[in-house]
C-alpha cells in the first residue's frame, strides 16, 4: 500500500507531514466535487489523480483518504 506522503510526492508537492497538513488546511473540495476536479490541481496533477482513481487499485486507498481529508 502507498502512503499519503508518497501520493504527494507523485503529485510533485512537498510530501512531509507538516506540508500535507498545511495543504489539507488550505484546500477544500466543495460538496459534490470530484477529487480530480479540485480547482487547485495543475493539469498534470489532475490527470495523475484521475488515472489513479480509474485504473490503479494500489493507489485507490490513499487517493480515497485524500478525498476524505479535502471534503468540505
Amino acid at each position: 500500500m502507498h502512503s499519503l506522503n508518497a501520493l504527494f510526492a507523485q503529485l510533485g508537492l512537498p510530501a512531509d507531514d507538516a506540508a500535507i497538513a498545511s495543504f489539507v488546511r488550505t484546500h477544500t473540495l466543495p460538496p459534490g466535487t470530484l477529487l480530480q476536479d479540485g480547482n487547485f490541481w495543475t493539469p498534470s496533477q489532475r490527470a495523475l489523480l484521475q488515472n489513479e482513481i480509474c485504473i490503479d487499485a494500489d493507489w485507490a486507498g490513499v487517493v480515497d483518504q485524500l478525498n476524505v481529508l479535502l471534503a468540505a
